[in-house]
């Protein structure tokens, strides 16, 4: 996904109020309000292996998951769409916005990959909720998992093609890496616009 910015700044109650009604989804940082562009195949074949994945897992828990069109509020005038979330949170207090996730996914697009791996990596490494970030890359198989230490730390591990599984410990499942990327397809071109 690629972002066009706005030209206008918005305080959080119009960002909010103006994406209720927008047919577009807007990222807001600091006043500053970012359209975003839409997923390629790949994108959107790994968040639906995601969230069919955590839908089953978590069919009878109190977690539940969510994609793409919720959004995450990692400080009070910043919101992000992260492409998959698990949150224990139950009923929202804004029904679009979730502020406590236990789990964050992000799959990578070409003009996002920078944005992931570092602005909303440290965005939602302050959250105190979040558990563990995953950055799942959709032109290779990489995957990197950020998980919180008891001592508050963070430690990341990196799994790639010689991997056979993936575990999200935040949720306590494990997923075949072939799992998470069936029907992906590598090495086809992509126009980017």
């Amino acid at each position: 996904m690629g972002y066009a910015k706005l030209k206008v700044k918005l305080n959080v109650d119009e960002y909010l109020n103006g994406e209720e009604m927008s047919p577009i989804r807007h990222e807001y940082l600091y006043g500053e309000v970012y359209a975003m562009a839409g997923t390629s195949q790949n994108h959107s074949r790994i968040t639906r292996n995601l969230l069919n994945w955590f839908s089953q897992h978590l069919s009878d828990s109190r977690c539940e998951a969510y994609s793409e069109n919720i959004k995450v509020r990692p400080a009070d005038d910043v919101f992000y769409y992260s492409d998959i979330i698990v949150t224990c949170e139950g009923d929202f207090k804004n029904k679009f916005v979730c502020e406590e996730p236990k789990l964050v996914i992000e799959v990578t697009s070409p003009s996002t990959v920078q944005i992931d791996r570092r602005e909303k990596l440290f965005a939602y490494q302050k959250m105190p909720s979040v558990q563990e970030i995953v950055i799942v890359d959709q032109e290779k198989i990489a995957i990197e998992s950020h998980r919180r230490q008891a001592d508050g730390r963070w430690i990341t591990y990196y799994f790639n093609d010689s991997d056979i599984e993936f575990d999200f410990q935040s949720v306590g499942t494990t997923l075949q890496i072939s799992e998470l990327y069936r029907r992906v397809k590598f090495g086809v071109p992509q126009v980017i616009d």
